[in-house]
């Protein structure tokens, strides 16, 4: 009984998260608020000028909310840049399960190394399973923070609080302008 109410949990929170990113599209204010976002961590992590200004590309995510009890999920979406021009919109999913209880907020930024690393993101093959890792961003942070595989992931809290002790992955989808 248990393990059907986990599993009709997680068929709930994979079917909003799926509403909510078929209506992901081109917005002009959703680069607005990924234009606040990078001005932001800029201020906050001064050292993360280093990747946008070699980045061949990165992906920004304003807001991404997330919550469990059990059984987790979270959902942003932002805006993919290439070499510092807006290419297109992309969406975030995860589901994490273990020990979590609460709900946060926070911003993502995945920086591309290359055209191949980029090309990976919007070709729809890219993943980031438990053995990847952010760095958060807080004073001082950040400062030997490099890419692996090609990519370089940073996360800056915005609010509320989360007990976690899970593994999951996070999923993108990416849609040209």
């Amino acid at each position: 009984m248990k393990r059907l109410l986990i599993w009709n949990l997680a068929i709930l929170f994979l079917a909003v998260f799926a509403l909510t990113a078929a209506q992901a599209g081109w917005d002009p204010d959703k680069e607005k608020d990924a234009r606040e976002t990078i001005a932001k961590l800029k201020q906050k992590a001064p050292k993360l000028n280093r990747f946008f200004q070699k980045a061949y590309g990165y992906a920004v995510f304003p807001t991404v909310a997330k919550g469990g009890i059990g059984i987790g999920a979270a959902y942003g979406s932002g805006v993919v840049y290439r070499k510092g021009k807006a290419i297109g919109t992309a969406s975030l999913t995860q589901v994490t399960i273990g020990f979590q209880l609460g709900g946060q907020a926070y911003n993502e930024i995945i920086f591309f190394q290359n055209k191949r690393a980029l090309d990976n993101f919007t070709d729809g093959n890219f993943e980031l399973n438990a053995q990847a890792s952010a760095v958060a961003i807080t004073l001082g942070a950040s400062a030997d923070a490099d890419y692996s595989n090609g990519v370089a992931i940073f996360t800056m809290a915005k609010g509320g609080l989360m007990y976690e002790a899970s593994v999951g992955g996070q999923k993108f989808s990416y849609t040209p302008k």
